[in-house]
């Protein structure tokens, strides 16, 4: 028994969900998200809940009722509140600016790297050593947010690099004479 897929999702104020055959569609306050479930699961609105129940107990349909709630759910958290990752720069000259749909990132290379932010997305910068990444898809916010980081990951000697706010860099020591 899947306990992730056995609770149901409850759908907040301001938020509407509608099931066509296998997809559903969630309406919210930031947006619309749909999701194509395959036919290993029955999934069901009632009185303001979305729930996901296997066809069978074959593997892969157990396996299906867990992975469809989470996916339903994370289209109304997304569609509701957002999703949102925050990245910290540290290292002496290490800077960014966000310029519309270009993150401008200084990062000790020779030049500037200009990083083209993707639809469905917005990167904002409080300061010049904090980006912040945000959207109602929670995937592309992830792959957003690694890519930027991945442009300078922090080290491990210095701990100069982008990292992820509150992330743990295991640090090493020098080398000894």
């Amino acid at each position: 028994m899947s306990r992730i897929g056995k609770k149901p999702v409850e759908l907040p104020q301001g938020v509407s969900a509608s099931i066509s055959g296998q997809t559903v569609e969630v309406k919210g306050p930031k947006g619309t998200r749909s999701f194509k479930a395959t036919d290993d699961v029955t999934i069901a609105l009632d009185e303001g809940k979305l729930t996901v129940k296997p066809r069978g107990t074959s593997k892969r349909a157990r396996q299906q009722w867990g992975l469809s709630r989470s996916m339903v759910a994370n289209l109304v958290t997304g569609v509701s509140t957002g999703f949102r990752k925050e990245l910290e720069i540290q290292g002496v000259g290490y800077r960014a600016a966000a310029a519309g749909k270009i993150l401008k990132l200084s990062l000790g290379y020779s030049h500037e790297v200009n990083f083209e932010v993707p639809d469905g997305v917005t990167v904002s910068t409080p300061k010049q050593t904090e980006i912040v990444v945000e959207g109602i898809d929670q995937q592309l916010v992830g792959q957003v947010a690694a890519n930027i980081r991945e442009w300078r990951a922090p080290e491990p000697y210095k701990g100069k690099g982008i990292r992820y706010k509150g992330e743990f860099i295991f640090r090493k020591e020098g080398k000894k004479k």
